[in-house]
C-alpha cells in the first residue's frame, strides 16, 4: 500500500529489457548512438514537427536547463507558488540561469489565471533597469494539486506571455497523464498552444531515470548542447537514456502506463468519497488524490502499513479548511497498482470509519 509517490514504483518490463538490449555491443559516447537519433525521431514525430531534443536523467534538470535557455540571469521567471520549480528543486532553477528570480503567482488547485499572470508581468516594468525583466513562463502539467490546464486555458496564458515577450515552459513531469485524460494530440497540448519548450518526464511512469527538453524552437535550443555538458547532464552512455525513451514511447507504451495509474487513483477517490468524513480537495484528473482524512482514518492505515504523505494545509481550498482532527494528504497511484491494491486501503480506511 505505497501511495507515496509515482517516484517510488520500479520500471516497466518493457523499459527493462530495453535496456539489458542497448547493453550489448558498442555505441558511440555521449550521445552521437543511433538510439539517440531514434529518440529524437520519435519526439519530433509525436510532437508533429521537428524538435530538438535533450535527454538528461532527472525531472530536476531538465526544469532548470529548459528554463536557463529560456532567462538571463537578469531574468525573472513566473510560476505557481506552489509550482516544483518554485519549491521543490533546490534553488536548481535559479542556479542553472546563474541567478534569475523566481516570481511565484497565487492560484487556485495550482493553476494561474490569466488576470494573475497580468498583474504579475505588471510588477516587473521592461526596461527598469533596477528591475528583473521578464523573461520566462513556467506551466505546470499537471499541476501540483494533481489539476489540469484545459487547452483554451495554456493558449490563453501562452498568448499573454508572448505579447510581453516572454517565452513559456511547460514542466511534464506528468505529461503522460495529462494526455491521457484529455485525449487530445501532444502537439495540441505544447507547441500549437504556444509552449516553446517542454520538460517531458518519463521517470514517474515507467522509466528508471530519463527526461527530455523538448525545444519546439529550435532557435532556443542553440546553446543548449553546452549548457547540458557544463552542467554535468550529459551522460557518457547516452543510449542508455535513449533506451528507455524509445521504449516508453513505442506503442504508445507510455499512454497505457498513465491510463493504468490515472485509473487507480479514480478508483481510490471514488471509494474515498463514499466514506462519512472524508473529503476529496481537488477534482482528480491524473493519479493524484488530495484527501481530508479524519484522524482516526489516517492513524489505521499508517498503523497498517500504508505510505503517504502529509501535505500542507495552506494548500486547501478555502472553503475546506482543515477542522479539529483532521489530516490532509497526498496519495499518488501509478502503473505498478493493481485493483486488489486500492480495494485493501479503502477496506482499511471503511473499517477505521
Amino acid at each position: 500500500m505505497d501511495f507515496a509517490s509515482d517516484n517510488a514504483s520500479g520500471a516497466s518490463d518493457r523499459i527493462m529489457q530495453a535496456l539489458t538490449a542497448a547493453n550489448v555491443g558498442y555505441a558511440p559516447a555521449y550521445g552521437a548512438d543511433a538510439a539517440t537519433q531514434e529518440a529524437q525521431a520519435r519526439l519530433s514525430a509525436l510532437f508533429e514537427r521537428e524538435c530538438d531534443v535533450f535527454l538528461v536523467a532527472t525531472g530536476t534538470a531538465s526544469n532548470a536547463l529548459a528554463l536557463s535557455a529560456l532567462c538571463p540571469p537578469w531574468g525573472a521567471i513566473f510560476a505557481h507558488e506552489d509550482a516544483h520549480v518554485t519549491g521543490d528543486e533546490c534553488g536548481a532553477p535559479e542556479f542553472f540561469s546563474a541567478g534569475a528570480k523566481l516570481a511565484g503567482l497565487a492560484g487556485e488547485a495550482g493553476r494561474i489565471a490569466p488576470e494573475t499572470l497580468r498583474e504579475g508581468l505588471s510588477r516587473f516594468p521592461r526596461g527598469l533597469v533596477k528591475q528583473a525583466q521578464p523573461s520566462a513562463l513556467s506551466l505546470s502539467q499537471a499541476t501540483e494539486c494533481g489539476t489540469l490546464y484545459g487547452l483554451d486555458e495554456i493558449a490563453a496564458l501562452c498568448a499573454l506571455a508572448h505579447e510581453a515577450g516572454v517565452r513559456v515552459h511547460m514542466d511534464g513531469a506528468r505529461f503522460a497523464n495529462a494526455l491521457a485524460t484529455l485525449g487530445c494530440a501532444a502537439a495540441d497540448m505544447t507547441w500549437r498552444a504556444g509552449i516553446d519548450v517542454l520538460s517531458l518526464g518519463a521517470s514517474k511512469n515507467g522509466a528508471i531515470a530519463c527526461e527530455a527538453v523538448v525545444f519546439f524552437d529550435k532557435a532556443l535550443a542553440a546553446d543548449m548542447a553546452f549548457r547540458r555538458k557544463r552542467s554535468g547532464h550529459t551522460l557518457s552512455k547516452g543510449r542508455f537514456l535513449a533506451a528507455q525513451m524509445n521504449a516508453w514511447l513505442a506503442d504508445d507504451h507510455w499512454l497505457a502506463l498513465a491510463r493504468v495509474a490515472n485509473a487507480r487513483a479514480s478508483e481510490l477517490a471514488q471509494g474515498l468519497a463514499r466514506i462519512a468524513g472524508v473529503r476529496i480537495a481537488y477534482d482528480v484528473q491524473v493519479n493524484e488524490v488530495f484527501v481530508v482524512l479524519p484522524a482516526p482514518i489516517d492513524a489505521a492505515l499508517k498503523a497498517a502499513g500504508a505510505r503517504y504523505y502529509d501535505w500542507p494545509a495552506r494548500r486547501l481550498p478555502a472553503s475546506l479548511a482543515l477542522g479539529a482532527g483532521e489530516r490532509f494528504v497526498r496519495l499518488v497511484a501509478s502503473f505498478t497498482h493493481k485493483p486488489q491494491d486500492v480495494a485493501h486501503f479503502l477496506a482499511i480506511a471503511e473499517k477505521a470509519a
